[in-house]
Order: structure tokens, then sequence, then C-alpha cells
């Protein structure tokens, strides 16, 4: 049997989740894969809690304490105000499982840093935050060859979907020529509410009761989270050396949509959704990657047509493997807290 201790930085929505994951496959994964995960330490906004014995904690207990909004410093071995660079620097950590918000607005910080100082001691790391992916991706790559680790960093788009994994692994080989993806759960679900007559101001409450929409919105309604997925799934499967950032994403979000914008949508057969896309194209200096992020109607002939409001999907179009598509239907937050666990398993599996 094979013990990875691991730490978990942000423990909200995803990162409860993923322990309560991690408490109810136990058994599975000790028979199939062989593998003891103990976690060692957590942290949260107000604090931290390192674990006294290589057991690690409970799991339970703490996904019992974050559902009631308790803080990790209560538990055993809890410290007020500490810091999750702490925790990785105690020893004895073999992986640093970071699920903190994203925070793109304040450079991806404090979950940048820490990856990094994680990566720098040969520790592997495995994040949903596309912060990070998406401001120093190709640096953090480096920072983990230098050191031995591995980073890993699958939930970053679609949720729960494999893209980057069918992207990366089973399209080698292949151009990716375009890229068509429905990557923002929440912008799919307001549209939605709209077309069923549901105000603005009513159907925004609902996504964010339903825990499909955070804080002001801004983040998923301008359309940033879907560019950010988008550079990191176009940067990961066919940049090729393109410049693929943020700044270079025609981004437009959903605040001008209306109700009947989204009826007519469904009148002619379609479905309106926040599509992402990316095609390669030639600059007349080489190949060059057009990003582009904007509601858009899906005819019935189109692969995402058919998308449901808690569905996500990519398109990959390639020379070789004709077109593939990917959907999920991921009515909560489960499927995208499990991929910290399908990343686990890619590293030590």
């Amino acid at each position: 049997m094979r013990t990875v201790r691991i730490v978990v930085a942000g423990v909200g929505n995803l990162g409860r989740r993923f322990l309560g994951l991690i408490a109810a496959k136990e058994s599975l994964l000790a028979s199939r894969y062989n593998l003891a995960i103990r976690v060692v330490g957590v942290a949260d906004s107000t604090g931290i809690a390192i674990a006294s014995s290589g057991d690690g904690f409970d799991l339970d207990a703490i996904v019992r304490l974050k559902e009631k909004r308790g803080a990790v410093s209560e538990l055993p071995g809890g410290i007020p105000g500490g810091v999750a660079a702490t925790l990785v620097a105690s020893g004895n950590v073999d992986v640093l499982c970071e699920a903190s918000p994203v925070r793109l607005d304040q450079g991806a910080e404090p979950a940048l840093s820490l990856i990094r100082d994680a990566l720098m001691r040969g520790i592997h790391v495995i994040t949903p935050n596309k912060g990070p992916i998406v401001l120093a991706g190709d640096e953090l790559r480096g920072l983990a060859d230098a050191h031995g680790a591995k980073l890993r960093f699958d939930g970053t788009v679609a949720g729960g979907l494999p893209a980057l994994y069918v992207g990366t692994r089973d399209l080698r080989g292949a151009s990716v020529q375009r890229i068509s993806a429905v990557p923002n759960l929440a912008t799919g679900y307001v549209l939605d509410l709209l077309g069923a007559g549901v105000s603005w101001e009513e159907a925004c409450r609902e996504a964010r009761e339903q825990g499909v929409l955070e804080g002001d919105g801004a983040w998923d309604l301008d359309g940033w989270d879907a560019a950010a997925k988008l550079v990191i799934l176009a940067r990961e499967t066919m940049s090729h050396g393109a410049d693929v950032a943020l700044e270079t994403v025609e981004r437009t979000g959903i605040r001008e949509i209306d109700g009947e914008r989204v009826r007519r949508a469904e009148r002619s057969g379609g479905v309106l959704r926040l599509l992402a896309t990316a095609e390669a194209a030639r600059d007349g200096l080489g190949h060059a990657i057009q990003l582009a992020v904007t509601p858009t109607v899906l005819g019935p002939e189109h692969p995402l047509s058919g998308l449901g409001q808690t569905e996500m999907g990519v398109v990959f179009e390639t020379d070789i493997y004709g077109t593939i598509t990917l959907k999920i239907d991921e009515p909560t937050p489960l499927p995208s807290a499990a991929t910290m666990l399908r990343d686990l398993l890619d590293i030590y599996s």
C-alpha cells in the first residue's frame, strides 16, 4: 500500500467535496489503486490546521464542519490566521491540492505563489484554480519539470468534463483546427431562466442560491470565466507556440441578453449559449489562433445545440480524428471536485 500525504488549500464548494470523495472512496482507492490518501493539512480563509499524526484528519469531521460554515482553525492542530504556505513548508507532504477562489484581478494570489513554492520543493500540485494556470501556466510547468514535480489542472476547464485529458492525450498526432466550447455553467443557467420569463435579477438570485453563480457574477456573466477556460484549452491542445493569452480573447458577456432573444433562438430550433471558440489561422507571420467568447445561437445542426440548463460541452475539430464532441451534465459541483481525484490518480496510478 502506498501512502500519499496531501494538503488542501481551499475547502469551499470544491475542496470540501473533494475531501468527502476521498473518504467515500477509501476502500476503492486501496483495492484498485493500492493507495492510502492521508490529508495532513488544510487551509481556508480563517487559518490552517496541521494533523498531529501521519494518519491525517478525520475527513468526515472536516466536511461536517465546513457544511456548517465552520473554520478549519477550529480543528485539532488549528492555527487561526495561519497561511497555507506553512502547510507546504511543514515537510512530509507529497501533493498540494489548491482549490481556493480564482482571484484573477489580484494576480491569482495567493494561490500562484503557493503553487510556485510547492513545485520548487518538489511537491506535486493539483488545482482546479484557473487563475495561476492562465497567468503563469508555462512558468509553472517549467518549475515542475525542473524540480521533478507534476502539475495537473484538469478541473480548470468545463467542470468535470475530461476535456484536457482528451485534448492532450487522446488527440495525440492530430492538429486541432477548431475548438467550440460552452465551458461555463452559470451563463447557460441564467439564459434559460430568462427564456422562461424570469427577470434578470431573479435569474441571478436563483443561480446564486443554486451555487452556480458567485459574488456579483461578473466573472461568469461578463465572459471572463469562459475566456480563461478557452485560453487554457487552446494553449494546451493547439497553440504550438502561438500567442494564447487572456488579453487576446475577443470577449462579450450576456448582460445585454433579454428573454425574448433566448426565446427566438428556441423557436428556431436552437439554443442561446455563451460560446467560446479557438480557431487556427494564419496571420502572415506564422501560426496564430483566433479566440472569441460571445453569445451565439447554436442551431439544430450544431453538436452542442442540445445542451440543457446544467450541461457544458466541448467540440474538437481535427485533421485526422474527425470531430469529437464531449458533454457533461453537472447539476452539482461534485464532478468539478472529482477532477482533483482524477488528477491524483493520474499522478500515482
